[in-house]
């Protein structure tokens, strides 16, 4: 259920600190979906993957790895999970580089939103995104997510203003 041909989620442990480490890090990798654009330590790194990514009830993150030799290629999660109204939030960011554009995304959202809806139940998955990152925009419409707002020139980069796009997607939407 969880692993295509190419990709494979796997649960995020604290031996994956490193490499989480080095994406939230790297700019050009962040720059497409971190609002803040911050360099962390070590050690704030090591913090929020223990409280915030694996001490959190309410996410399920998973390591996106490659298949042919569990190299770790990139980070999905459900957060802010609300199973009473059976509503969550998707993130996604595929950290290295050399895998960037090759449908390695596509796979991993596909597994986690089957995940999401068949098995979580849920009705809802949303995910934000800058207005800038078309191919994410445009990934995001091919798989079924629709436009449901726009956070108006919430983000400030390279010097000008840029909406926040609102997608959502509802269990009834969702096809294999």
């Amino acid at each position: 259920m969880f692993a295509t041909e190419r990709i494979k989620l796997r649960k995020m442990t604290e031996q994956d600190v490193s490499v989480y480490h080095k994406w939230r890090n790297t700019p050009e990798a962040m720059y497409w979906t971190n609002p803040a654009m911050d360099v962390y330590t070590e050690e704030e790194t090591a913090g929020f993957v223990k409280n915030v990514i694996l001490g959190s009830s309410a996410s399920k993150s998973y390591i996106i790895a490659d298949a042919a030799d569990d190299k770790p290629i990139g980070i999905t999660s459900l957060i802010a999970i609300d199973e009473k109204n059976r509503n969550a939030e998707l993130i996604i960011d595929i950290g290295e580089p050399d895998y960037w554009g090759k449908g390695y995304g596509r796979e991993a959202l596909s597994l986690l939103l089957r995940y999401a809806f068949r098995e979580l139940n849920l009705h809802r998955v949303s995910l934000r995104v800058f207005d800038f990152n078309a191919r994410a925009v445009a990934l995001y419409e091919k798989i079924g997510f629709r436009r449901e707002g726009v956070s108006r020139e919430a983000l400030f980069r390279d010097g000008a203003w840029h909406h926040i796009i609102h997608m959502g997607m509802l269990q009834s939407e969702f096809t294999d």
